[in-house]
């Protein structure tokens, strides 16, 4: 006995035969940066549909990419696309930040100063934010500070950290009021005249 389709079945099943799969193009260096950046890295992934992660995967492990090592770094953390292996998570952003990536750096020390995936160590905390914050990163600028001004860290670095923080550009009212109290308050601990040349234009 033959059975017929309803035409409305046919045609509809037709056409999505003949729609094509359109292949996700893998992200540029500096739009994962960007991307990263703007904390949208994972979410990106996600509305991507998890293809690209043999992609991001081969670019973390064998190129060793720095913005691609700390994208694979959170998915693994964070069970985006992958299995979770924060073990494995931590190791990739780690690798990041030896390569000078400031996202993985502020990260890294953020994660150290709270204990998040990591026991909480104060000192590895500023090591890192220290490095980001050298970078210019306004993130670890301002948790640097507060780190010094709670008396973590060494009074040896006060004066470059009000100097980074002092020049950060911030558009902000809000971000900008804390920076005057985090700066206020750590130039109590700072002779005037070391504030006065921290101040200077760089």
């Amino acid at each position: 006995m033959r059975v017929l389709l309803p035409l409305t079945l046919l045609f509809s099943s037709l056409s999505m035969a003949e729609e094509p799969i359109t292949a996700v193009p893998l992200y540029t260096e500096s739009e994962l940066i960007g991307l990263i950046n703007k904390n949208a890295h994972l979410a990106r992934v996600k509305a991507d549909d998890c293809q690209l992660v043999q992609d991001i995967e081969a670019r973390a492990n064998k190129m060793a990419l720095p913005s691609y090592q700390f994208l694979y770094g959170d998915m693994l953390a964070y069970a985006v696309c992958v299995d979770r292996n924060v073990e494995l998570g931590v190791y990739y952003m780690r690798q990041a930040a030896q390569q000078g990536l400031g996202a993985a750096l502020e990260q890294l020390g953020r994660y150290y100063d709270v204990g998040q995936l990591v026991q909480q160590d104060k000192a590895m905390a500023v090591t890192y934010l220290r490095e980001a914050s050298a970078q210019g990163n306004l993130k670890a600028q301002m948790r640097l500070v507060n780190l010094f001004n709670q008396g973590y860290g060494s009074p040896r670095d006060y004066e470059d950290a009000y100097r980074w923080l002092f020049h950060s550009m911030v558009a902000d009212k809000a971000a900008h009021k804390k920076i005057e109290h985090l700066l206020a308050k750590l130039a109590e601990k700072m002779p005037d005249s070391v504030v006065a040349r921290a101040r200077l234009p760089m």
